[in-house]
């Protein structure tokens, strides 16, 4: 498993070290920064995984900074600082923070917070990656990318809408981790093939869900690959493998 590179950019040293400190004993990689060119240097020498960036550097804006980096990169961008009213905190978002977190602040929530960035930028590359691949196989079936193709195991083609199509590409791409439904939504709506279509509320994707497990579910009624996530959502519940086109 890769340890993710983390990237904490304050121009007060002790606050700066206390933090990399921190986040090294808590299981990661933390490297130091305390100027927009540093952040740079770091960018161009190797991975970073997230920056975690001080609103207010000296005779730097944090948030400018930020604005300058959305423009090339889409590393996570999590703002720290003592400015905490809405207005500032809005500042943050619209320049493409990830995540804005007031000072002072509790360890175990910047911790969870992290994560949470984390395991979003994580499951947003792994859909961008597995586009890239043309061919998919689960549970004996296979849907070939190339042709826009759904084979079941018997080697018949199944014919789906272009919605539901996009629909088994997400869950293609995120085996065995439980979707939301507005995550869902979200995926389908990134997905250049799909129209952001008016199918968009939760009984919506229900619908859209029981569509497809209708076409490739041996039972429907108890289906094996599309299972319901209690409290959550959705799962595909088989392994994915993947494979470069032919």
């Amino acid at each position: 498993m890769t340890i993710p590179r983390l990237l904490v950019v304050d121009d007060d040293a002790e606050t700066r070290d206390m933090l990399v400190q921190f986040l090294q004993q808590s299981g990661f990689i933390a490297l130091p920064a305390e100027s927009e060119a540093e952040i740079c240097a770091h960018l161009q020498a190797g991975r970073v995984d997230l920056i975690l960036l001080d609103v207010m550097l000296g005779r730097e804006s944090g948030v400018e900074i930020c604005a300058r980096l959305r423009q090339e990169q889409d590393v996570p961008i999590i703002l720290v600082s003592a400015l905490s009213q809405d207005h500032q905190r809005m500042a943050g978002y619209e320049v493409g923070a990830d995540d804005y977190i007031a000072k002072p602040f509790n360890p175990d929530l910047l911790l969870a917070r992290l994560r949470a960035v984390l395991q979003r930028a994580k499951r947003s590359a792994s859909l961008v990656y597995r586009r890239r691949l043309s061919q998919f196989r689960f549970a004996g079936w296979r849907y070939d990318g190339k042709r826009d193709e759904v084979l079941s195991p018997q080697g018949f083609q199944v014919a789906l809408s272009q919605r539901e199509t996009s629909l088994l590409r997400v869950f293609l791409a995120n085996p065995h981790i439980p979707l939301k439904r507005e995550e869902i939504q979200a995926a389908l709506q990134e997905d250049q093939a799909t129209e952001a279509s008016a199918e968009g509320s939760g009984r919506a994707i229900d619908m859209l869900v029981g569509r497809l497990r209708s076409k490739i579910e041996t039972d429907p009624k108890e289906p094996q690959m599309l299972r319901t996530a209690r409290g959550v959502g959705y799962v595909m519940a088989v392994d994915v493998h993947e494979e470069a086109a032919s």
